[in-house]
């Protein structure tokens, strides 16, 4: 081809991390031809931080991704090296699977996974420009002139967006060690009217395991059966490795402390805002003054390498600091240091700039999802790439849009929290978040989620027949407990009781010999019918605010022409065009008063 050929495709999707990946494999699947282009065909699918899935809400978020037929609980289920369900003494709605990964196995089966998708083309290109016309994408110009035409552009650049990496006094260009920054795309959405701002974010040492003494480390194991992340997997086969935990000391924490005059995050080196949620060690050090230490997880990298991940002391000290701070951690005091942690700033666009389809409003065709969005984390960027290529599908074959509510999802909530709320720091998923986190479980995805992608056309045939056949099982398995009575009332009222387990059941009831059901529907019987109260209150509780919160307000409604609505509100309302009350009411500085205005005009109009 010469420098001024072409090539078509519906979709084209910028970057080829967690939601690169996902929004291309979502849209090829939905039929859309489509192109993955990435600045490297070796990164596909990098870990570039934690080498780990899932977690406390971003274990549903996986669960969810899975149950539309995405592909991150299908890779880490395959690549794990350990499995453990997070907070399993607690309540249901706070269980949350995650998973050590073997980070380069994870990345190779991603990668393998893109690469076979029909539909779908990787290739390794830099882009050089967004190609518009009269606000609308038209496509990707690649350097050598060569240009993507395609109807839905979709952009995943992650933190590699004028990317600066930090360790102490010394800086580089890149978005992770080793890599380039990607600078033309910023100017260009600059260019294009977007806002953009400044995050940054941070990740550990990784050091040889040959050189840490576990001695002095308390043993982590992974669950004796683990579980799997997607619903097609029928069981973790693999071995298990072990993670470690130590500490730091006080002692550590002086050396930190006199070394802050050389931290770029204290020396005004670094501006930007970090995720609150996952500070660096420094940060804990000036924050919580009064703590005597502070828990390291020592996360094995894969199988096949000794590079060990420090999770819990990220780091833009300088070198020689860091080496001083780790070698004074019980059990790290020989440690051999391989990568010396560094932080990173990056370009974002805050996210109000959206539609909750993650289109842009500014130019039609343009998606934005991940990192670019203010997030932090896999989970939430592969959560939004697979929206963004289900809804860049969608609107190419004239289809409605596909967006889930705060009561459908944790997806639904995360998109909702971004375009309605915006950031003032890297977001990440807490299950505090959500507020019907009772009925959004981990162990419910699939029942919530996969009659969606059924309609979609998103999930392959294997799926919808696995779902149907469980669907029946439930069915019959609820219809047995109404129905089986001993001792003067019926199982499921047994059941409803916090002390009584059908493995109790199986010992006064002779007819739970015969009957079969698979370990799965049984622990959903137990939460549904333990649950089942709470269930109905908050299914009530959405019904009666569904009513208002359902209310539409149309496109061209002019919040500027309501002179009972506060300023701010008819400010903020008017640049975030909200498209019902529900949305409006989440509006950062909108007031119940605001509300009522609002709903008093919608309904005399």
């Amino acid at each position: 081809m010469s420098a001024t050929d072409f090539y078509d495709f519906d979709v084209i999707v910028v970057g080829a991390g967690h939601a690169g990946t996902e929004a291309a494999l979502a849209s090829a699947r939905l039929g859309a031809k489509t192109a993955l282009l990435t600045m490297s065909c070796d990164t596909v699918g990098q870990m570039s931080c934690n080498p780990a899935i899932g977690g406390v809400a971003k274990g549903q978020i996986v669960r969810e991704i899975d149950a539309l037929g995405g592909e991150m609980g299908r890779v880490i289920d395959a690549t794990g090296i350990q499995f453990r369900m997070l907070n399993s003494g607690k309540g249901p709605a706070m269980h949350s699977p995650r998973a050590q990964a073997d980070k380069k196995a994870y990345q190779l089966e991603m990668k393998w996974r893109v690469e076979q998708q029909e539909h779908l083309s990787l290739r390794q290109e830099l882009v050089e420009s967004i190609e518009t016309d009269k606000n609308r994408v038209t496509g990707i110009r690649v350097a050598g002139g060569v240009v993507y035409r395609a109807t839905a552009v979709i952009l995943t650049t992650g933190t590699f967006l004028k990317a600066i990496m930090h360790t102490g006094e010394s800086t580089s260009e890149g978005g992770r060690a080793g890599e380039k920054a990607a600078h033309g795309i910023s100017g260009i959405l600059r260019d294009l009217g977007f806002q953009l701002e400044r995050f940054k974010t941070g990740t550990p040492a990784r050091i040889n395991g040959r050189t840490i003494d576990f001695s002095k480390c308390e043993r982590q194991p992974g669950d004796c059966v683990p579980q799997p992340f997607s619903f097609l997997t029928d069981q973790i086969e693999q071995t298990q490795m072990d993670c470690h935990l130590t500490a730091t000391t006080p002692e550590v924490h002086a050396v930190i402390r006199e070394n802050l005059n050389r931290s770029p995050m204290y020396t005004g080196q670094i501006q930007s805002a970090g995720p609150r949620y996952c500070p660096s060690i420094e940060d804990k050090i000036v924050r919580f003054a009064d703590r005597e230490s502070h828990q390291i997880f020592l996360e094995p990298e894969g199988r096949n390498t000794l590079e060990y991940y420090c999770n819990g002391i990220s780091t833009s000290l300088p070198r020689d600091v860091q080496r001083k701070m780790i070698h004074g951690i019980p059990g790290l005091e020989h440690a051999d240091i391989m990568r010396f942690g560094y932080a990173v700033e990056y370009d974002f666009a805050p996210p109000t700039q959206l539609h909750a389809t993650l289109e842009t409003r500014r130019v039609a065709g343009l998606y934005f999802a991940g990192q670019i969005n203010g997030t932090t984390g896999y989970e939430e960027a592969a959560g939004q790439g697979l929206l963004a290529g289900i809804n860049a599908a969608l609107k190419i074959r004239g289809h409605p849009a596909f967006v889930l509510s705060r009561n459908q999802a944790y997806l639904g909530v995360l998109i909702d929290d971004l375009v309605t709320k915006g950031v003032d720091e890297p977001y990440r998923m807490f299950t505090s978040r959500a507020e019907y986190r009772l009925l959004l479980r981990q162990d419910n995805a699939d029942r919530r989620l996969t009659p969606l992608g059924i309609q979609l056309g998103i999930v392959c045939p294997e799926r919808t027949r696995r779902h149907n056949a469980y669907e029946n099982e439930l069915e019959r398995g609820f219809r047995f407990i109404a129905q089986t009575r001993f001792q003067g009332n019926s199982l499921e009222e047994w059941l409803r009781r916090p002390e009584f387990t059908w493995r109790n059941a199986e010992e006064s009831i002779p007819s739970l010999k015969t009957e079969r059901f698979s370990p799965h529907c049984i622990r959903q019987i137990e939460i549904d019918t333990q649950y089942a109260g709470y269930i109905r209150r908050q299914e009530a509780e959405i019904a009666r605010l569904e009513k208002v919160d359902s209310m539409r307000i149309p496109d061209t409604f002019d919040f500027a022409a309501l002179p009972q609505l506060r300023m701010e509100a008819r400010e903020k309302l008017g640049h975030l065009k909200p498209t019902n009350v529900g949305q409006a009411s989440r509006v950062s500085g909108i007031t119940p008063a605001d509300i009522a205005v609002l709903v008093m005009y919608l309904n005399s109009s």
